[in-house]
């Protein structure tokens, strides 16, 4: 033994690695050749790598594949890898080889090892914790399984509670008129809390966009082994071993009815990637809406004011940012990018085995946790503390010219462009103009410039 260090062998020689690790050989291999970014799999991958090694231990004793005490204590060891107790020990890059096999070995070999203390005798990474399973089944799982645990525990109840915040804005600003925008250029009214509810919209709409998308990763490549046919697996293996990852989750897992599409093609991930970059796009554009409506105070539109959460500038006293709606556009700039990462590692399904799997499934779990991050965060640290400026909102509805509109059933559009282009001309009101020119009776103006109305359908009578 060297210093510091213990000679594990594998099937090309020995290795050294470092004498307290868990890991062993092809782990030891794996983070000596792919010194690369630093980025190592998160703790919901690790999660579902110990649920599937634990389930698949406990599913070989069940069908009398493994010992009692080998299995007993592969489960054991497994469960506290589920459980983030050996997350140190998961040491690889996540740019290594594109079926995951490091990853995998790295999970069999801190298991077998930790087995082994337990046990008080050998237990064989390949021959016993890896038992049934390939590299190629069991990345495609892990990848289904904490993506879609995290859907369900972290994103939509994240969306959810956005929704909730911005569904309050709007029952709370649906008195606030104001102008309506369209090209950026002043348009007919709207009101506050109509922009909130589509805001609201656009997430509800999210949510369930990610939900049908998400249930096609209930089905796992699981039992197909090295390429999809099942080699060296019992025929009831998958699906018990399913059954029991479905148990620990409360999620209806069930075994893929094409194990060839289960591991040659990753289109359930780019699909859920799909939604999950709608869900970006939408949230993109709700953060710089609010942005914009903030902005100012004295230069901008300000007809909201955002809370204040920490100062804006290191050289200018008092002044404060919308710090949350640009970090909201940073995690949707994130989640775009990661979308374009996870179509192309789809893509590259070649024969039976897609070979970019952990970037896939990195991209896949980042977007996930910011999305679902940045939606709690912007809703309690933005949406909740934001405030009308009615006086702002009143200033430049008045001034609006586009309220001429609302004159084109009593005057027609040629009369009611004259009054919008005066109007703008000379900065003052369009019910000014129209009384000046004396365009309509007094009564008329009334109901014809009636703001509020013009925010509701329906034609004068």
């Amino acid at each position: 033994m060297a210093d510091g260090y213990r000679i594990e062998k594998d099937s090309l020689g020995e290795m050294q690695v470092p004498e307290e690790a868990l890991y062993g050989a092809q782990t030891q291999r794996a983070v000596e050749n792919f010194p690369i970014s630093g980025q190592r799999f998160g703790r919901r991958f690790i999660e579902a790598l110990g649920l599937i090694k634990k389930s698949a231990a406990l599913t070989n004793l069940e069908l009398g594949n493994l010992d009692a005490d080998i299995a007993e204590a592969i489960a054991q060891a497994a469960e506290e890898v589920a459980d983030g107790k050996w997350d140190d020990e998961f040491v690889l890059d996540i740019y290594q080889t594109g079926s995951g096999t490091s990853t995998n070995m790295n999970v069999n070999e801190v298991v077998a090892h930790r087995a082994t203390q337990i046990r008080g005798d050998k237990v064989h990474a390949n021959d016993h914790v890896n038992f049934g399973q390939s590299s190629n089944d069991v990345i495609p799982t892990a990848i289904h399984v904490s993506a879609l645990v995290a859907v369900k525990k972290q994103l939509l109840p994240g969306l959810e509670h956005l929704r909730s915040a911005l569904s309050a804005k709007a029952e709370e600003f649906d008195g606030v008129v104001k102008s309506g925008r369209t090209h950026l250029m002043d348009a007919t009214p709207i009101r506050l809390g109509q922009e909130f509810r589509g805001y609201a919209t656009q997430v509800t709409k999210g949510v369930e966009r990610v939900s049908r998308a998400a249930a096609e990763l209930e089905e796992l490549a699981l039992g197909g082994t090295a390429v999809g046919t099942g080699i060296n697996t019992h025929e009831d293996f998958a699906a018990k071993t399913i059954a029991r990852i479905s148990e620990a989750t409360g999620i209806s897992f069930r075994e893929a009815p094409d194990h060839f599409e289960a591991q040659a093609a990753k289109d359930a991930a780019v699909s859920t990637a799909g939604a999950l970059n709608t869900v970006a796009t939408s949230l993109m554009k709700i953060a710089d809406d609010i942005r914009w409506l903030g902005s100012g105070p004295t230069s901008g539109i300000h007809e909201i004011k955002l809370p204040a959460i920490q100062p804006g500038s290191s050289i200018m006293p008092g002044k404060v940012n919308p710090v949350m709606s640009e970090a909201m556009m940073m995690v949707c700039a994130r989640v775009m990018g990661n979308h374009t990462t996870i179509t192309v590692a789809g893509s590259r399904g070649n024969f039976e085995l897609n070979v970019m799997m952990p970037v896939l499934a990195q991209a896949l779990l980042e977007s996930i946790t910011l999305l679902a991050n940045i939606s709690t965060a912007f809703a309690d640290k933005c949406v909740a503390g934001i405030e009308v400026n009615i006086e702002r909102a009143k200033e430049l509805l008045e001034k609006n010219p586009s309220i001429a509109t609302a004159l084109n059933p009593y005057i027609g559009y040629d009369a009611a462009s004259v009054v919008a282009k005066e109007a703008a001309k000379r900065g003052v009101s369009v019910r000014q103009v129209v009384a000046e020119k004396e365009l309509l009776p007094d009564d008329e103006i009334d109901d014809a410039l009636d703001v509020r109305g013009m925010t509701e359908p329906g034609l004068p009578s």
